[in-house]
């Protein structure tokens, strides 16, 4: 069994016979073994939008997640498994794991327990590139992924729809991300989530 820790109500881990589905109901951060993990922590406290961004009413805390990241990461490094988070993440240092390099390859994680990675979910079937960074609890160096950047399926069209400059430089910077829904970025596709499951099975 592999127990899937921060994920979507009757999303893509649930209905598999060997994984135990942890969603906001059940309050992740409960968990208490026996089995290995998959972590999907919250991430917005931790990206580049910490704060709430522009608009926001009142500035969010930094790192502010409830202890959701910190008992991910507590999970993993005790019972095994994977936990993703974006790219750039400022959980990494927060927690004293090692940034990984962008365009790919596993690095010793810095704590004496695991491995990190930078990988493209684009590789394995998200339309945008989504770069993601992966912590594993392994003794050897994990198994290649495919390394670099994805290629984008759905092409941004720049004489639709883009209203100033800033637009066109940010969908250059987020490619497709810029014109998908906020539930379509966060999902994650299937090919990624077998990736994981693999990978918890061979630490």
């Amino acid at each position: 069994m592999i127990a899937a820790l921060f994920v979507e109500t009757d999303g893509v881990y649930f209905g598999l016979p060997d994984i135990d589905p942890w969603d906001e109901t059940r309050d992740a951060r409960l968990y208490a073994g026996p089995w290995p993990v998959i972590a999907h922590p919250p991430c917005a406290r931790w990206g580049r939008y910490w704060g709430g961004g522009p608009s926001a009413s009142y500035k969010r805390e930094l790192g502010a997640d409830h202890g959701c990241f910190r008992s991910a990461i507590s999970a993993v490094r005790k019972w095994g498994g994977v936990l993703e988070h974006p790219a750039d993440t400022y959980a990494w240092s927060f927690h004293h794991i090692a940034s990984p390099p962008r365009n790919g390859g596993w690095i010793r994680a810095g704590d004496d327990i695991g491995w990190t990675c930078c990988v493209e979910q684009g590789n394995y079937g998200h339309r945008a590139r989504k770069a993601t960074w992966l912590y594993i609890k392994s003794k050897d160096r994990p198994r290649d992924l495919k390394w670099g950047k994805a290629e984008i399926r759905d092409k941004v069209k720049f004489d639709e729809g883009f209203r100033s400059a800033e637009e066109r430089r940010r969908a250059v910077r987020t490619g497709v991300c810029q014109r998908l829904s906020k539930k379509q970025r966060a999902a994650t596709p299937i090919e990624f989530r077998d990736l994981l499951i693999s990978l918890v099975r061979e630490s």
